[in-house]
Parts: structure tokens; sequence; C-alpha cells
């Protein structure tokens, strides 16, 4: 762990053993493992969680999901009876599954024809809650056209705007922690996972359980976007790199 990842979980420990008066990291461990109903370890989550993100960042794999990637799992599915799956992971405050959804219906010439579901987790709270709410001040919105901003957001003040109400209730929001195995066991039949800037956080191990935690989760064919200093190849062979024109992507394979 390098000092600076050091430096900002040791302050975090120090704020929440403050908040909970504990002289001593034992006695705050013990509460934390100990507390019934786990509010405290909730708590220390959020306060770990990096949530700094803005509407869509990394845009060009938003453009390769859009030209490429929708287009290869919409060949293979029946509209009438299947509907295409899109994780958001951690999806942080909200911003990059409101981004995915918005890329959809303004840049895929076939998302009428199809049911598509957003589903978007994360394991800090307050983030989901914000998330909900779907409020962001200007320096997130910076990369939205103004004519987007227009179509998909209102204006709640002079400095803040909020995701329309149909946008908002069309994304499944939702807490999943990807190290956990039994959490990870729900999550079926996804056609593109987003996991971006997440790994670069794990050990080794970490790393490749949640390689094969996002292979069973994918259908054949389903593609995995990590963010551009991540590279699956270097953490599992399981998936096939796929480069397209717009972004390097991971995919299962077919069979």
């Amino acid at each position: 762990m390098d000092a600076s990842r050091r430096y900002f979980i040791d302050r975090r420990l120090e704020e929440r053993m403050a908040a909970n008066e504990c002289r001593s990291f034992r006695e705050y461990l013990s509460l934390v493992k100990f507390q019934p109903g786990g509010a405290e370890m909730q708590a220390l989550i959020n306060e770990m969680t990096v949530n700094e993100t803005y509407f869509f960042r990394e845009d060009y794999q938003f453009n390769c999901l859009t030209k490429r990637m929708l287009d290869e799992i919409a060949n293979r599915k029946d509209p009438r009876r299947e509907r295409i799956r899109i994780w958001s992971v951690p999806c942080s405050t909200g911003e990059e599954p409101y981004s995915i959804a918005i890329s959809i219906l303004e840049n895929w010439p076939r998302a009428s024809d199809f049911d598509i579901e957003i589903i978007a987790s994360d394991i800090d709270t307050r983030a989901l809650g914000k998330a909900r709410n779907g409020i962001y001040q200007a320096r997130a919105l910076h990369r939205v056209p103004q004519r987007v901003r227009d179509t998909y957001f209102r204006k709640v003040d002079s400095e803040s705007w909020q995701v329309v109400e149909d946008l908002r209730d069309s994304i499944d929001f939702g807490i999943v922690n990807v190290s956990d195995p039994v959490q990870m066991s729900r999550m079926r039949g996804i056609d593109v996972i987003f996991c971006r800037n997440l790994l670069i956080y794990f050990d080794d191990l970490s790393r490749r359980q949640t390689a094969e935690n996002f292979f069973d989760a994918l259908n054949p064919g389903g593609f995995v976007a990590l963010g551009h200093s991540e590279s699956m190849s270097r953490i599992s062979p399981i998936f096939l790199p796929r480069k397209f024109p717009e972004a390097l992507v991971h995919q299962r394979p077919l069979a």
C-alpha cells in the first residue's frame, strides 16, 4: 500500500474512532465486529469509499457501448422475450449509470426495440442515497452538452440540477459487495459490466476472485469495461480482449 492510501485510511479510522469515543484501535475493532445491526461497519465503509466522478467520464467507453457492444449483444437476443442488462459497479453517486442510460437513449438506434435494464451497485449507502436523489452540482455536469442537460435534467437552483424522474426511476440502485460470494451469486444474466477504477484498490487475490465473479455474472459473449489504468489480461486469462476502434474491453467467450 502506498503512503497516500495509508494516510487516507489512517485518517478515516481516526475520525470514526473519535466519533465513537474509542480510546484504542482494539476497542474500535470490537465495536465494528460486534455492534448489533452493523451501523458502525456501514459508517466505516461509507468513509472509506472514494466518490470523485462526473458525467460522461471516459466517454469513449460509452461510445463503444452504443456503437459496438450493444449491437453484438442485440444480435443474439429476441427483443420480444429477452432484455439487455447492464451493470454499473461501483456506481458511486450515480453519474456513471445515468451517463450509460443517456448515451443509449441518445446514440443507440435500436434502444426502443429492447427492454434495457440498468443495475447500479455500491457498498456506500450515502453514495447510493445521492444517486437515487439525482441532484448534482455544476462540476459533475461540466461535460454534459446543454441540449442533453435541458432534456434529462431540471434546474433545482442556480447551482444544481436534478435528473428527471423517469430516468431516475429507470435505474435499479442497490447494495452489492463484489467481494461477497453470496451477494455475487445473485448477479447473473448480465450483458455488460462497467467496473472502472475499483480493482486498482484490491490485492491480487481479490482481483482474480472478482474477475471470476464477473465471468459467472455475465452471459456468454458479455463484456467488461474497466478503468483506463486497469487491465483484465494482467488479472486473469479467462476473458478475451476485444480492441474496438473506440475502446479496449474484455469479453466472456461465447463458448
